[in-house]
């Protein structure tokens, strides 16, 4: 087992650990409230990152487990939703955001689920039936889940930039 840590030297804010275990690859983000570039080497080292919520006042969130089937599907999956947003008037600006979203919703992942919300999806849609309302197979089918995705982030926020930025001040969008 194999870990990546960003210094908070680099990232006061930011903790990252990328856990790879087999096929499987799983993200956490740890965003510490009180966090500085001053803190003494080695305060960020924890054995695991829910222990450094223990030290600190955070924010953990895991972002998504990908196994190597759903690491494939993510350029595909990328492609498709880059293909589509033009039909709902965004430009290549908002491409990073839409990107930013969805990994940390589900890593593009269309079987990402949340087992204590019941979000599903790629864009973890609560509750995930609510995408067969954009077509067949909303639970295998990633076009389904995208154009949800992009449906919903249209008539709700107008652009993925607003619910970028919804997601980062309240955790949701």
């Amino acid at each position: 087992m194999s870990r990546i840590r960003t210094s908070l030297r680099t990232y006061p804010k930011l903790l990252l650990t990328l856990t790879a275990a087999g096929s499987a690859v799983t993200a956490a983000v740890i965003t510490l409230s009180g966090a500085s570039a001053a803190q003494p080497a080695g305060a960020h080292r924890a054995a695991h990152p829910a222990a450094a919520v223990a030290g600190a006042p955070a924010t953990f969130r895991t972002i998504a487990t990908l196994d190597s089937a759903a690491l494939s599907q993510r350029q595909a999956n990328y492609r498709t939703a880059w293909r589509m947003m033009p039909r709902y008037g965004w430009g290549k600006r908002q491409w990073t955001p839409l990107q930013k979203l969805w990994n940390r919703e589900s890593g593009w992942n269309k079987y990402a689920e949340n087992p204590s919300s019941g979000a599903y999806g790629i864009p973890q849609a609560v509750p995930g039936s609510k995408m067969a309302s954009a077509g067949n197979h909303w639970r295998t089918n990633a076009t389904t889940q995208i154009r949800w995705g992009l449906g919903y982030i249209k008539s709700r926020y107008g652009r993925p930039r607003v619910a970028w930025d919804h997601e980062l001040a309240y955790g949701w969008y």
